[in-house]
């Protein structure tokens, strides 16, 4: 199996695309740590996965807590001996987040960014040694087309996630990790069609996208397997975009 002998980090991974990753690690033959501030949810992933035959433990973990990533990364390498794959997926994402900055309460902007992006520099660094203990690893950020064409607070969020992906890829290539990035488009996914009209989906696939469906959770866990993987042992610093053509059509 691809992934036989390696051991994951998956924040935001009781539910969406985090548990979507982590079936799919653990298929081929991941050991998973599942970090959430969903404690339950977490546990809930985690039986599931090990019900499956997998290797799977829950963590409880707040990503703009330092502390508590520290304790949730010291915990998963104690069940598992260390770390080679982390996946920085936890991020808030409604479309509260996405107003102009003046429409915003300071505090929740300061609450989006301490999770988008502080999160990704806690869970990053605290998990570096592990990996390069380990003679490399995988970082794998999860941004959104948002970043290239929005200026919302959550679209800045995301667009400083790909920023975060070239300055990683620099600092940490001499440890031999690897850092890179995919921007999901639409995604038929439950947060995403409740949050939107019905007439904009429509619009923005058949219109905007060159490939006129919804994206999928399978569209995404694809490139993350292959992102992940030593076939694209010669990628870093790079964001994968997922969009069916979006922003590519005129």
């Amino acid at each position: 199996m691809k992934f036989s002998g390696s051991t994951a980090f998956i924040t935001g991974g009781a539910v969406g695309f985090g548990r979507a990753f982590g079936r799919a690690l653990v298929a081929e033959g991941a050991s998973v740590a599942l970090a959430d501030v969903d404690v339950d949810a977490a546990e809930e992933t985690a039986a599931e996965l090990v019900s499956s035959g997998g290797a799977a433990i829950a963590v409880g973990c707040d990503v703009a807590d330092a502390d508590q990533v520290d304790a949730a990364v010291a915990t998963t390498t104690d069940r598992f001996g260390g770390i080679d794959i982390v996946i920085n997926n936890a991020g808030l994402h409604l479309m509260k987040y996405n107003k102009p900055f003046g429409e915003l309460a300071r505090e929740d902007i300061r609450n989006l960014f301490d999770v988008n992006v502080i999160g990704v520099i806690n869970v990053t660094l605290a998990c570096r040694d592990s990996m390069r203990k380990r003679g490399g690893g995988v970082v794998l950020n999860i941004s959104s087309m948002a970043g290239y064409l929005s200026t919302t607070p959550y679209a800045v969020s995301k667009l400083t996630v790909r920023g975060l992906t070239v300055a990683f890829a620099t600092e940490l290539a001499p440890d031999r990790i690897r850092v890179n990035a995919i921007a999901p488009g639409l995604m038929n996914t439950e947060n995403a069609l409740a949050d939107l009209p019905r007439p904009l989906i429509d619009e923005f696939v058949n219109q905007r996208q060159l490939v006129n469906r919804l994206g999928t959770m399978g569209d995404v866990v694809s490139a993350m397997l292959y992102l992940c993987s030593n076939e694209a042992s010669f990628i870093t610093g790079e964001t994968l975009k997922v969009s069916g053509g979006y922003p590519l059509s005129f």
